[in-house]
């Protein structure tokens, strides 16, 4: 066989180096490119001009009059916003005439409670900024096999007590650290729920002044009759707990928890898998309720493994990437049943009844980078041999770069970004009003 002669080497180098150069490097965005003017300032927060990329995630600097923080993705930052939001609106009641005469002098708790988080600007990023860990950039396989996660929920109970250590369970060691279903269910009564859907504000949030608040003005509203007598206006951001706001605010943390579990069976979720995101470090009662009812509203082969990949998240941001995904799997569901999902990945792929694999990714920004590259052929060469797919199609919450859109439509992919997220689709505190 004939040596290729120079000149083509050259070529086939010079063809190497333009792939490699096709790759995007990390880039910083502008908060007014990516946000509308009433989310980069309001009365009581101010967002950072500079915006940075971490992975798929924007991240953002938040100035609130109740503490500053770092916050990973739109979806966050939006949560974040209705939560200034809503203390203000709490704030804002406990000194009305209305609320003064009725509870009288206990109504200091709650007004100390807010007051105290203003003259403590660090309150609120205690346990919400700090040790932020990034979402990384894996969108494929599970990081862990569900049988390895069973023995070390197991084994690393039964360590700490030879060890002289711990032996909390792992609900209360969720629950020690602020963070998970079981801390985000303590105070969290009739009168707190009662109140987080007047102010359209989840009841099991992670933001600790806010939790604080809703408890505390809950207690001295034990009866409900303040709030009946209270108006606070119709928020005007969006949440995502208008999707499940009946359940989150008006059943109980145990009754919530049998409905997520009888949802989760219906979906096919095993009992482990059960148990495992009842236990979860990432997930809120708000967030396992919204995962819950997604799947069990799309219940097709591949969902219990969705259920079982999304049991491992061990933070908010990601717990929040699973249940975005899953609602976004329900809404194609309603107009392109889904026969299928793709099991073993973190990017939920559905196999259309028409043929087509849909990939539902919830991220703010996707360049083109090796990582996103290997991604896309991944995904792919999964979802035509295991799907049985005859092309793929994407749609995204955020963006892809123009490389980026460039690149996959030239592998056949039909792309739809900037689709609406479950933060953008309703108002807060719309549902069971």
């Amino acid at each position: 066989m004939r040596a290729a002669p120079p000149l083509a080497l050259a070529g086939l180098a010079a063809a190497g180096l333009a792939v490699a150069a096709a790759y995007e490097s990390p880039r910083t965005f502008q908060a007014s490119e990516v946000l509308k003017p009433g989310q980069v300032k309001g009365p009581h927060f101010t967002v950072a001009p500079t915006v940075k990329l971490d992975g798929y995630f924007q991240m953002f600097g938040l100035k609130t009059d109740y503490g500053s923080l770092e916050v990973e993705g739109r979806s966050m930052l939006f949560q974040r916003l209705n939560e200034v939001r809503a203390l203000d609106q709490l704030d804002d009641v406990s000194k009305s005439k209305v609320f003064l005469d009725a509870a009288g002098t206990s109504v200091l708790n709650v007004g100390k409670g807010v007051a105290s988080a203003v003259k403590d600007p660090g309150a609120t990023a205690k346990g919400m900024g700090a040790g932020v860990k990034r979402f990384g950039t894996n969108l494929g396989r599970k990081a862990k096999s569900a049988s390895d996660q069973a023995v070390d929920s197991v084994t690393k109970g039964d360590d700490d007590k030879k060890s002289g250590g711990s032996d909390k369970s792992a609900g209360d060691k969720a629950v020690s650290a602020g963070t998970g279903v079981a801390y985000s269910a303590l105070g969290v009564n009739a009168g707190a729920r009662r109140w987080a859907q007047k102010v359209g504000a989840d009841p099991y949030t992670t933001n600790p002044i806010l939790k604080k608040a809703l408890t505390d003005i809950g207690q001295i509203d034990a009866a409900g009759g303040i709030a009946a007598k209270v108006a606070v206006p119709i928020p005007p951001v969006v949440s995502g707990t208008a999707k499940v706001g009946a359940l989150v605010w008006g059943k109980d943390p145990q009754e919530l928890l049998k409905i997520n579990e009888q949802n989760l069976k219906e979906a096919g979720v095993g009992a482990d898998t059960i148990k495992k995101l009842s236990l979860s470090k990432g997930f809120t009662l708000t967030l396992l309720t919204r995962l819950a009812a997604s799947l069990r509203a799309v219940a097709v082969p591949g969902c219990a493994d969705y259920a079982a990949t999304a049991a491992e998240a061990d933070t908010e941001r990601e717990a929040v990437f699973f249940t975005e995904s899953a609602e976004m799997l329900e809404r194609l569901h309603k107009t392109s049943p889904v026969a299928a999902v793709l099991t073993d990945s973190r990017a939920l792929v559905a196999k259309a009844k028409d043929g087509r694999a849909v990939v539902l990714l919830p991220l703010d920004w996707v360049a083109w980078t090796a990582a996103s590259e290997k991604a896309v052929a991944e995904i792919e060469k999964r979802a035509k041999a295991e799907l049985g797919a005859s092309k793929v199609d994407l749609r995204m919450t955020g963006t892809l770069s123009a490389v980026a859109k460039k690149e996959t439509a030239a592998r056949g992919w039909t792309v739809a970004d900037r689709q609406p997220s479950s933060s953008e689709l309703a108002p807060a505190g719309a549902a069971g009003r």
